[in-house]
């Protein structure tokens, strides 16, 4: 056996490692962004791909002959199909309605190919090393190269490239390691010239399809999105795709509307105004979320409030409407305000270390359609944002819609009373959302007092429309529910629930 066998192809199952969870990690975030539910996405894809690759290491037995001609040929067709398995899933997603049975697809046939891979090898190195040998060191760069690709893919990968670039680029990193061992042993492989002419193509269609990632993502937003796309960008928390049709922009989230120009005024004043105007004494305003600005455009306007920190994980949110000229139009340059400080970080982890207290407590999270944003809307969350509220003062949450997911609103009523706080549950109609609620909490020695007039200006709010808010006729009267806790997440469950029936 060539001496340069062993070391190449051991580099070769860290490459193997390295590229087939950054297929998996591809796939589970793009099921995320096209599905939602973050944690039954990766779930389910981690479970689909471990078993495929056990079926794979199964099947690698019936490989007798010619195993390093096998391994090349693998290698060629795992590049090829998790190469082409973001462009593709992109593609079909809008066309096809058995879109999961495509996605889960691509993870199996490349789970199956990258379990192949892995006995091969060994089986090739079996008479270079004594066995315990063989294992610790293939087993050794195949965790290495996992670790690599958990830490690349958030951190530098999504930010820079983006889900199909990645998977191009890695792509041609299988190609690229079969058409070197098959070049390195030409003389031991059967058919080598025919293993380095497949080769060689498929490392030109791959690396087509990177150049043309970008025209490839925008294809298929196209297809998503009925408005022209003016802005798109993948940051390692979310897509953020911001459009545009006549003067109106909308501005979306993993796919999910966030607001639109036209209405989201309705949406804004409700959710700050019969809050605020009630407190003429706030100095210090807190807002969680709010990421584009348009919460702090509204309060603003109350000169007596002197300080605004605002939170929100995503930096590329926040420079966005910090930078963007038509939505630097639409939040009023709030972000620039000498009187706001952002801060880019996970709320909960923030809050735990903060001592100040605020007069004002906006919470303005996207709807609780996974884990990761459920825990903002626990009875655990709500009792560190009660430690920072001022003794007299307010806070507001932002509360999905109490007509079509009733359970999901009372539950953040239910979870806020849970902790000690009274409530003032409200709604009103936002015409991109439909009835849209919130839900206003103070301690209970601090009764709410409805504000009788409010600033001149607003185009929604006014005392007659908040009278409106407040009233809940039957279709939206309150329902029993559980409180939502860190180890139950039952307003997840309710979430998914009521919202699959209209979605």
């Amino acid at each position: 056996m060539n001496r340069k066998l062993p070391a190449l192809l051991l580099i070769s199952v860290f490459v193997v490692a390295t590229c087939g969870l950054i297929y998996e990690l591809i796939a589970g975030t793009l099921a995320s962004y096209l599905l939602g539910d973050s944690v039954t996405q990766f779930s389910t894809i981690i479970g689909v791909y471990l078993f495929s690759m056990g079926i794979g290491s199964w099947i690698s037995k019936y490989f007798e002959k010619n195993i390093l001609s096998w391994f090349i040929q693998i290698e060629i067709l795992v590049g090829l199909v998790g190469g082409f398995s973001a462009t593709i899933l992109f593609l079909v997603f809008e066309s096809i309605a058995s879109f999961r049975m495509v996605l889960y697809g691509f993870v199996s046939l490349t789970g199956i190919l990258v379990g192949l891979e892995i006995p091969l090898l060994m089986r090739i190195l079996k008479d270079r090393y004594e066995f315990k040998d063989l294992v610790s060191k293939v087993f050794t760069f195949d965790y290495i190269g996992a670790l690599l690709a958990s830490l690349i893919f958030p951190l530098l990968l999504i930010p820079r490239l983006g889900l199909v670039k990645t998977a191009f680029m890695f792509g041609m990193l299988n190609v690229v390691v079969a058409l070197i061992v098959c070049l390195s042993f030409k003389k031991e492989i059967k058919a080598s010239k025919y293993l380095q002419s497949a080769s060689i193509l498929s490392l030109m269609a791959l690396l087509i399809g990177f150049v043309n990632a970008d025209l490839i993502t925008s294809l298929s937003e196209r297809q998503t999105y009925s408005d022209t796309i003016i802005y798109s960008k993948s940051t390692p928390y979310q897509r953020i795709i911001l459009t545009k049709r006549n003067r109106v922009l909308r501005l979306f989230l993993n796919g999910n509307l966030q607001f639109s120009s036209d209405d989201e005024y309705r949406y804004h004043e409700a959710l700050i105004h019969p809050g605020l105007q009630a407190l003429p004494f706030a100095k210090h305003v807190l807002v969680m979320g709010g990421g584009d600005g348009l919460a702090v455009r509204e309060i603003l306007k109350y000169p007596n409030v002197n300080a605004v920190t605002l939170v929100d994980l995503d930096k590329g949110m926040t420079s966005l409407f910090k930078s963007n000229k038509m939505l630097l139009d639409i939040n009023k340059n709030s972000l620039l305000s000498p009187k706001v400080k952002v801060i880019n970080a996970d709320a909960f982890s923030w809050i735990k270390a903060q001592h100040t207290k605020f007069d004002f407590i906006v919470i303005d999270f996207p709807d609780p359609s996974n884990y990761a944003v459920g825990k903002l809307y626990t009875n655990s969350f709500y009792k560190l944002v009660k430690n920072i509220l001022a003794p007299k003062g307010l806070m507001v949450v932002q509360s999905t819609s109490p007509y079509v997911a009733p359970k999901s609103f009372w539950t953040v009523n239910k979870t806020l009373e849970s902790v000690g706080l009274k409530t003032i549950p409200y709604h009103n109609y936002v015409p991109s959302f439909g009835e849209w609620g919130y839900i206003l909490a103070t301690e209970p020695d601090n009764p709410y007092k409805k504000p009788q007039q409010y600033l001149p200006g607003l185009k929604f709010v006014s005392r007659e429309s908040v009278n409106l808010m407040l009233f809940f006729p039957k279709d939206m009267s309150k329902v029993e529910t559980q409180i939502n806790k860190l180890n139950n997440q039952i307003l997840v469950k309710y979430f998914e629930d009521e919202w699959a029936n209209v979605l």
